[in-house]
């Protein structure tokens, strides 16, 4: 790693005194900057191999600049980001300006120093193909559902109610499954059919642990919320030409799921609590 020249841009001190000592433990060459002219100026009169740059670098999004620098002067630069303050617009914007990993403060830095001896090898091999979304929901399923459970208990009215974590998520763990699934396939009339079988059952079951239909609602936003921040996290390493179209087919989804789980709550309401007959949902 001897070779490799970084350049590490971030103007929060404890960031700049820990983060490039590490790295040139590891026998990284690493040059700081602490604003935006700095990097700038240092992006025209050396060659680095690696951008590392927190997004907010004296104000919000200033870190874009950086990148747009870097991607113009140097566009074989590999450019990671970093940031404690993540917007799911901030990522696309990144993203436009083909960032290479779009990472949440704070990374463990032996993740940081195996990520990019990755990045650096697939790069001279060609290889690194973009994933599709369902890909990165299938790979982060223990994580959305831990972000998930995470809101539900920081919702007051949600919290309240005597269940266990695993009563809370309840056919959801299947449900992610099938919508992961479905964003893969080609064709998926079957797994369209099962998802919406699978939110009627979830609406039911919601019934019977004593939900309200807001609150059926604000679960339903909690993991439309949690599916949306880890497409974010890993938003730099999506298929471009897929992300928008598979971000439509998701949320296309999500509010046919929310209308089905709403409408099996109402029957099941209407007879008792009795899980309805399957029909078709199409």
């Amino acid at each position: 790693m001897r070779d490799v020249r970084i350049l590490f841009v971030d103007d929060e001190p404890n960031f700049v005194l820990t983060m490039p000592h590490i790295l040139r433990q590891h026998g990284f060459q690493v040059t700081v900057a602490g604003s935006v002219p700095e990097a700038e100026s240092l992006i025209a009169s050396e060659q680095f191999d690696v951008l590392i740059a927190d997004l907010y670098v004296g104000a919000q999004d200033d870190g874009i600049a950086v990148i747009s620098a870097m991607r113009r002067t140097q566009p074989n630069c590999l450019i990671l980001i970093l940031t404690g303050f993540p917007g799911f617009d901030s990522a696309v914007e990144a993203m436009r300006y083909q960032v290479d990993e779009y990472l949440i403060k704070p990374v463990p830095l032996p993740t940081l120093v195996e990520l990019i001896g990755q990045k650096l090898a697939d790069r001279r091999k060609g290889t690194e193909p973009g994933k599709r979304v369902g890909q990165v929901i299938g790979e982060n399923l223990f994580g959305i559902m831990h972000r998930l459970l995470s809101a539900m208990h920081e919702d007051v009215r949600l919290n309240a109610m005597p269940l266990t974590d695993e009563e809370r998520i309840e056919y959801t763990p299947m449900l992610v499954e099938y919508m992961a699934a479905m964003l893969e396939a080609n064709s998926s009339e079957e797994i369209d059919q099962a998802i919406l079988r699978q939110a009627e059952l979830l609406g039911v079951r919601r019934y019977q642990q004593g939900y309200t239909v807001p609150l059926v609602v604000a679960s339903a936003r909690y993991l439309q919320r949690a599916l949306l921040d880890v497409i974010h996290e890993n938003v730099a390493s999506l298929d471009e030409t897929h992300l928008v179209f598979d971000i439509k087919r998701l949320q296309s989804s999500l509010g046919l799921q929310l209308e089905h789980a709403i409408l099996g709550y109402q029957e099941a309401s209407e007879t008792g609590g009795q899980i309805p007959a399957r029909r078709s949902t199409g």
